[in-house]
């Protein structure tokens, strides 16, 4: 297990799948799979590389959130069969087995709740369509100028309600650092975030960009435009 010394507060995961392919012919939802160093938790991320072919994941535990990083990929489960493009996300509850077919090499970014258990099985697709309602907006406390209108949609919550995945969206807003009691792994749809940690470390992460804060980090947040995500949340209730 990782410290918190070891670990960086946000992770750029486009950048770390671009590293070495591990899977050297192993099962790639498996042993193939490639792990992000964390600071610890009920929780893996990483990344899975797909060879042009077709294989079967089998049932794991845990309830895991998928991206398509890139390439194409359909996913077929419980008579049910989906075609994935890049930048398409699901969710694959605990238990639930998938064959899949690769007519060019993908890489898959994935973060997976390890306590997840008694979901319904099956694949359930992120849709960035649907209809969002007003949320709840960051502490008064911590904002710098204008209160946002934040919206929310949750695809899928754990049968625990420590999992949550789903959209989010808000106009422009800036909060001073906050103690993230969560680890939260976004996929930004539209707009642009700027990060800062309490090292003083920076980072600008803008449409397309897919990145994990960890739990534990201490970081500021600048929107200057309407920021939109795809979100996967491990939030402990206790």
């Amino acid at each position: 297990m990782s410290t918190a010394i070891d670990c960086p507060s946000f992770i750029d995961l486009r950048a770390f799948a671009a590293g070495p392919n591990h899977n050297d012919g192993a099962d790639p939802f498996g042993e193939g799979r490639r792990l992000v160093p964390l600071r610890g938790g009920p929780v893996e991320a990483g990344s899975i590389h797909l060879p042009a072919g077709k294989g079967t994941a089998p049932a794991a535990t845990g309830d895991c959130w998928m991206i398509l990083a890139d390439g194409a990929v359909t996913i077929s489960a419980d008579g049910a069969t989906r075609e994935h493009a890049a930048g398409d996300s699901w969710v694959v509850p605990a238990e639930t087995a998938f064959d899949w077919v690769a007519p060019v090499p993908a890489t898959i970014i994935f973060l997976r709740y390890t306590n997840g258990a008694d979901s319904p099985a099956g694949i359930i697709p992120i849709d960035i369509a649907v209809d969002l309602t007003p949320s709840g907006a960051p502490l008064a406390e911590l904002l710098i100028g204008e209160t946002p209108a934040c919206r929310n949609f949750s695809t899928f919550r754990s049968a625990d309600g420590e999992f949550t995945c789903g959209i989010w969206d808000s106009t422009r807003y800036h909060r001073r650092p906050m103690r993230y009691v969560h680890f939260e792994l976004m996929y930004l749809l539209q707009g642009e975030v700027t990060f800062v940690d309490e090292s003083g470390r920076s980072r600008t992460f803008a449409q397309g960009d897919i990145f994990l804060v960890e739990q534990g980090a201490s970081c500021s947040w600048e929107s200057l435009e309407h920021v939109a995500k795809v979100y996967a949340i491990f939030r402990p209730l206790a």
